[in-house]
């Protein structure tokens, strides 16, 4: 038997055995964590993902520095994923492309060379054709490094180290925002001005219990880079950054244009942040060609290194406040950024937070980082301090060290046990020599002095040196001193911070064009909804709709028995008057009413579009009858099963190209054509040509269902309804054109549901009122 199976059964050894729910739920938390940790989340130090503080951190041993030359971004994502990132190379390259553009980054982090993509939504070319370097907002979120100011880790094979977190010497999280969809939890940061984001840092260091009403004065709202307007009010961004939850409405920038003799038009020079300035202009020209937006007239891009849209208004009567309004409820010039303040604590703490928490925990890191640095830069300085105390001892003993290095056969041991005292110094007569120590201080040298005395090249033995040592070793007693008061004073240390902000601040503060704040604040002027009918000029129009469902809307009103071209095998099913102002209830035999705006209809120079492409009517469903909505009108609504009811025609109209299903059919019955329910009764005829009338009180008024019976019928079914006034009687057209009347109706009245008798002599053929 195999050595690697357990004699008692079938089972190999070492195996572990589990409930699926527990090992699955198990492994799919490792999974949800490492996703939220090194994927999603950013870091709240330096807000930064794990892809992006290795893009940088390898850029930086590429030394491609914001002042020196490009590389290819196909060595530098190589670099990543070889070293750092064991992930795509496409996903490292895009990472890195959108952290050079100006247009999704506030402060771009990477200085792109070649095409990065632009605000249209184009892609960047490939990684081997464009080139990169870091910016100098990258520099200065990696300076300090080299001086032990973070922890560093493994790489992924153990071959290398890298940074848990950079430096970072201003508050990145903030000022270039994040997004990313963890495994249960999400984060959404809109990016800020980091002048305004320093103002509150140094604020929170005079008050370190400052509260968010002070902190929001120095941070009104975000600073997007592609500017725009922030229209959410003061009291919802206050609660937003308080919770660490919400969300900011943000407009584009628009100015109107006078050309001149009363005409005008809108010219857009901002768009909303993460808007595709391509995907905008096609939905504005959907707009126009739907007559969604019937003001508006034509949509032009004029954009070159700017962004310049250009909105023509279809009449010079038009009020701008109104057509901009309409464009921001029905398009992306008005969009709202989600803010979701979802970080990762100290690295490790998935946490949503408010701004103030956000803000502490960058300036607790960048005191971690100062007390690092500090202690390294002591550390170094020490060193430093024993060597030249070492090199001073030489040049009061030169004559005796020369002699130890010349003869000597073990010269570092010798000089470390040579006591050195004042019995080897130099001649008094030398007026510029003074004791550096005193004698009783450094009687032997150390192994690191006596090193650096054996690494000391010639040229160093001059007059002049000793002074240079002497300078240097009191400017790093007084260095060292200033640091170990920093160590001691927790107000040394803000203070300290405080000037590295600062500086920040003048490198990238408002002053500069990089600075300057880019997204203004206003007020929402909210103007009043605008029906579709109010927007659009009242003209006269003929619908003509054909047998085979094509439909298009003439010039003026046609003569109704004018010839018209139709298609082959074609001819007019429906042709009336209408205004552009109407709207249209299409009427299918399934029960179901259609809604369309008149204004919308195609031009009738061709032979018009199929009414199955406007609204979602079924190939199995007959158009009965199009008529044109009067508000507050009351319809008959029948089937050819003899069932019906009265319901207002308001109830008809239809929001969605799915239609309105209004009168409930069964399979093989249709709906008859709606009927005005004008007059006092109810005139019936069946496929068996027999006739009742009687009250339409007896119908129910109702918005939709199956109706109560009309008529009883023993064969057949209905095949026409009319409502008719009783004292008028009835009239009908024989077959010679004559108009026949029947005044008295007292022989058909009956009661609701009846069999009724036969239709009067002389009545249609087709069993057709009218």
């Amino acid at each position: 038997m195999n050595d690697s199976h357990d004699m008692k059964g079938d089972r190999p050894q070492g195996t572990v055995s589990e409930p699926l729910s527990r090992a699955i739920g198990e492994r799919y938390l490792t999974y949800a964590l490492s996703t939220i940790m090194h994927r999603a989340l950013p870091d709240a130090r330096d807000g930064l993902k794990p892809v992006h503080r290795r893009i940088l951190y390898a850029m930086r041993e590429l030394r491609l520095s914001s002042t020196g030359g490009f590389r290819k971004s196909a060595k530098i994502s190589g670099d990543v994923m070889g070293n750092y990132h064991p992930h795509g190379d496409a996903a490292i390259y895009d990472a890195m492309a959108r952290l050079a553009q100006d247009f999704n980054v506030r402060y771009p982090l990477v200085d792109g060379q070649g095409n990065f993509g632009n605000i249209d939504g184009d892609n960047p070319a490939a990684a081997r054709y464009t080139e990169a370097r870091m910016t100098a907002a990258a520099e200065a979120l990696l300076a300090g490094l080299d001086e032990d100011a973070v922890d560093f880790r493994d790489n992924y094979d153990g071959t290398l180290r890298e940074p848990v977190v950079l430096p970072a010497a201003y508050p990145n999280l903030l000022a270039n925002g994040s997004s990313g969809i963890a495994v249960g939890m999400a984060t959404n940061i809109p990016p800020h001005n980091l002048d305004e984001l320093i103002a509150a840092c140094l604020h929170l260091i005079k008050s370190p219990n400052a509260r968010d009403e002070t902190l929001v004065e120095h941070i009104p709202g975000p600073d997007f880079p592609t500017g725009g307007i922030i229209v959410e009010p003061r009291e919802s961004i206050l609660e937003t950054y308080r919770t660490g939850r919400g969300a900011f409405r943000l407009r584009a920038r628009h100015e109107v244009e006078d050309m001149g003799k009363g005409q005008w038009q809108i010219v857009v020079t901002e768009i909303p942040y993460q808007v595709q300035k391509g995907k905008l202009i096609e939905r504005l020209a959907e707009l126009i060609q739907l007559k969604k937006v019937p003001i508006l007239a034509d949509v032009r891009d004029e954009s070159a290194d700017d962004i310049r849209i250009v909105l023509e208004p279809r009449s010079r009567n038009v009020d701008p406040d109104v057509l901009m309004g309409t464009l921001f409820r029905q398009s992306e010039l008005e969009t709202r950024f989600s803010l979701n303040m979802n970080v990762l604590i100290d690295g490790v703490t998935p946490r949503v937070c408010g701004l103030r928490e956000v803000l502490q925990a960058f300036l607790n890191h960048r005191r971690d980082v100062l007390l690092r640095r500090s202690r390294h830069r002591m550390e170094k300085i020490d060193h430093r301090l024993e060597v030249l105390e070492g090199f001073i001892i030489a040049y009061l003993n030169l004559d005796r060290v020369i002699d130890i290095i010349r003869y000597d056969e073990a010269p570092k041991e010798a000089l470390m046990h040579e006591p050195w005292g004042d019995g080897h110094a130099r001649a008094k007569d030398e007026d510029d020599y003074r004791s550096p120590l005193p004698t009783d201080r450094q009687p032997t040298l150390t192994e690191v002095q006596a090193e650096a005395i054996l690494n000391m090249r010639l040229r160093a033995l001059r007059r002049l040196e000793e002074l240079a040592l002497l300078r240097e070793r009191d400017a790093l007693m007084a260095e060292r001193a200033g640091l170990h008061d920093l160590l001691e004073s927790d107000d040394v240390q803000w203070k300290t911070i405080a000037d590295e902000l600062r500086e920040m601040r003048r490198q990238f503060g408002k002053a500069t064009d990089l600075g300057r704040r880019r997204s203004d604040f206003a007020e929402a002027v909210e103007v009043a909804e605008v029906p579709l009918e109010a927007m659009i000029e009242r003209e006269p129009i003929t619908v003509v709709c054909s047998k085979m469902g094509w439909i298009r809307a003439l010039s003026g009103h046609q003569p109704l028995d004018k010839e018209i071209r139709f298609k082959d095998g074609d001819g007019a099913a429906f042709m009336f008057h209408a205004e552009t102002t109407d709207r249209l209830i299409v009427w299918g035999s399934d029960g179901r009413a259609f809604t369309l705006q008149a204004s919308t209809l195609p031009g009738g120079r061709g032979m018009g579009e199929p009414l199955r492409l406007m609204i979602d009517l079924p190939n199995e469903t007959a158009i009965v009858d199009i008529l044109i909505h009067q508000p507050g009108r009351r319809l008959l609504l029948a089937s050819s099963a003899g069932d019906g009811f009265v319901a207002p025609e308001d109830e008809l109209i239809a929001l969605r190209r799915a239609g309105k299903q209004v009168l409930n059919v069964r399979p093989g019955v249709a709906a008859l054509r709606p009927v005005v329910a004008e007059g006092d009764h109810v005139a019936c005829i069946g496929d068996n040509r027999k006739m009742l009338v009687f009250p339409l009180a007896d119908l129910p008024e109702m918005p939709r269902g199956k109706g109560v019976r009309l008529q009883k019928f023993k064969d057949g079914g209905l095949s026409d309804v009319a409502v008719i006034t009783l004292a008028d009687g009835l009239k009908w057209s024989d077959p010679a054109g004559r108009t026949r009347h029947e005044t008295d109706l007292t022989e058909w009245v009956g009661s609701r549901a009846q069999a009724g008798r036969m239709a009067p002599r002389g009545f249609p053929r087709d069993n057709r009122f009218a």
